[in-house]
């Protein structure tokens, strides 16, 4: 039996063509750097402090010449197995005093997660390749319309490979320049690995299965971190 020709993917809705060398290759043949950061809370901060931290801020948003993109990525947080970690810290404390405050930071955190969710934060920076105005050949504005409901016929497959060799002399000097930067504001800045940005992006596309599911074999292990799809001719 024959099997009926695939026209249309889930990748279809996907942005990135590959993930490799710490790099996301984009399915425009752009390529880009994800740089994790920690925060500061500027509000525990005094006066002088906080005239400091906005003066090193506007020097490095000055210092930049070239695009890029902040994310605020926030996430709730199941607390249940802490809550089970200090109840049983509870029942094992023996002084009545430490005991009832045990119970009462308990009940504390439980009446908190009632009303108010618990979110963590991860921020980001990306930073993008210069953008090469790759296009696919014969196609128009409203070509996304036809790949909302796979009716495309042909897709391009980017040369990874290429685009990596182009854009990482461009990119690591930037990469570097950002940390750098960062680092004057008292903020740790690092450049997420590829299997970093391989378990974000499950997390991002799988939020209700990232939780009990995790990529746990090491993403070298695999010849691509993406699918790739067979390349359809008119």
């Amino acid at each position: 039996m024959e099997l009926p020709e695939i026209k249309a993917t889930t990748q279809d809705h996907l942005d990135m063509a590959d993930i490799r060398e710490d790099l996301v290759v984009l399915k425009t043949g752009d390529v880009a750097a994800i740089i994790s950061t920690t925060a500061v809370n500027f509000a525990l901060l005094s006066e002088m402090e906080q005239d400091a931290l906005i003066a090193a801020f506007s020097m490095l948003l000055n210092s930049i010449t070239y695009p890029i993109q902040i994310v605020i990525r926030s996430k709730r947080v199941d607390i249940s197995n802490y809550i089970t970690k200090v109840v049983k810290v509870e029942q094992g404390l023996t002084d009545p005093l430490l005991k009832r405050q045990v119970q009462s930071y308990r009940k504390f955190v439980q009446d908190l997660v009632k009303v108010n969710d618990v979110l963590a934060k991860r921020f980001f920076v990306v930073i993008p390749s210069r953008s090469t105005g790759f296009q696919e050949r014969g196609s128009t504005a409203f070509d996304w319309v036809g790949k909302m409901f796979g009716t495309h016929t042909k897709r391009v497959k980017v040369d990874a490979d290429q685009a990596l060799k182009r854009a990482k002399p461009e990119l690591l000097p930037k990469v570097d320049h950002v940390i750098g930067e960062f680092g004057r504001l008292g903020i740790k800045a690092r450049q997420l690995t590829t299997q970093e940005i391989v378990e974000l992006y499950f997390e991002i596309y799988n939020p209700s299965s990232a939780e009990a599911q995790r990529i746990r074999t090491d993403i070298g292990d695999y010849r691509t971190a993406i699918v790739e799809p067979a390349i359809l001719e008119e």
